[in-house]
């Protein structure tokens, strides 16, 4: 942390990153808006702008920051590259720029690898990975054991509905289970209730982009509104769960592998009981088994 000179309006872990310059600003970050709100807020400002979000340049002159960590991978979860890449061109040094745009957990790993690299640290990303992988082939040796794989729909919005994409679905696979509607090592995509209907799901766990454990509360709200949900197999066993998607599965950092113990500890919880605890704070179950 002692290296980082400023950081973006979602940064908040660890907890020594909300004391440093925000450099990056959203006009709905934490407005309180519905999630239909949220979705048609984005729609119109990536028509209109291309970009929801404004970097603070005098004050990124300021930091003269030596390297810059952005994306390509989805323009609705931070500033678009080439936004980045511009600015960067008109600061002193220039700043090396490194796009980070993984769409699985190898690549995940590459991006702790290269960032570690760029910054002087390659010793420290080598011990990083290998900790990371070694808990991933845990959950992945227990999973293999198991004779099920229950249907589970990972879903990244609720109004209107998103499947999850990228590395969500592989998670899924490596914790045992199966998302008929995930989209791996693609981008996520609006799903047709219908579609969600159709896939039966027996477990939905609803890991909201950019949201925690709350905001998926109340959403829950939202889809039990939805035609014909109590049919759902997942809604009928009570195996619906909130996780802090903002935390964990949206980030594509380290904490991707406590996002697959989750993962696990909710499709089989009697083999990862480890990562089952009742008193998460970062999973709830939304609903209970019918008495």
């Amino acid at each position: 942390m002692e290296e980082i000179v400023g950081v973006s309006h979602e940064c908040d872990f660890p907890a020594e990153a909300n004391a440093r310059p925000r450099v990056t600003h959203c006009p709905i970050h934490r407005a309180g808006l519905t999630s239909k709100e949220v979705d048609e807020w984005v729609g119109r400002a990536l028509h209109e702008n291309g970009t929801i979000y404004t970097i603070d340049e005098p004050l990124l002159r300021e930091l003269r920051p030596e390297v810059i960590l952005t994306q390509k991978l989805c323009d609705v979860c931070a500033v678009g590259y080439g936004t980045v890449a511009q600015l960067a061109a008109t600061l002193p040094g220039p700043p090396r720029v490194m796009n980070l745009e993984p769409s699985s957990l190898a690549d995940i790993f590459s991006d702790i690898r290269r960032i570690a690299e760029a910054c002087g640290v390659a010793e420290r990303a080598s011990e990083v990975i290998s900790q990371l992988s070694l808990r991933v082939e845990a959950v992945r040796r227990g999973a293999a054991r198991l004779p099920s794989r229950p249907r589970c729909f990972l879903m990244e919005w609720v109004d209107p509905p998103f499947c999850s994409g990228h590395w969500g679905p592989e998670l899924v696979e490596i914790a045992g289970g199966h998302d008929p509607l995930g989209r791996k090592y693609q981008p996520s995509v609006q799903v047709a209730w219908q579609e969600v209907l159709d896939a039966r799901p027996e477990i939905i766990v609803l890991a909201l982009c950019g949201y925690d454990v709350s905001r998926a509360r109340r959403d829950y709200e939202l889809l039990q509104r939805l035609p014909d949900f109590h049919s759902l197999p997942a809604a009928r066993n009570g195996a619906i769960y909130a996780v802090d998607g903002n935390a964990f599965f949206a980030r594509p950092g380290p904490r991707i592998v406590d996002s697959l113990e989750l993962l696990a500890g909710i499709l089989h919880p009697d083999e990862f009981s480890e990562f089952a605890a009742d008193d998460r704070c970062d999973m709830v179950r939304l609903c209970k088994l019918p008495a």
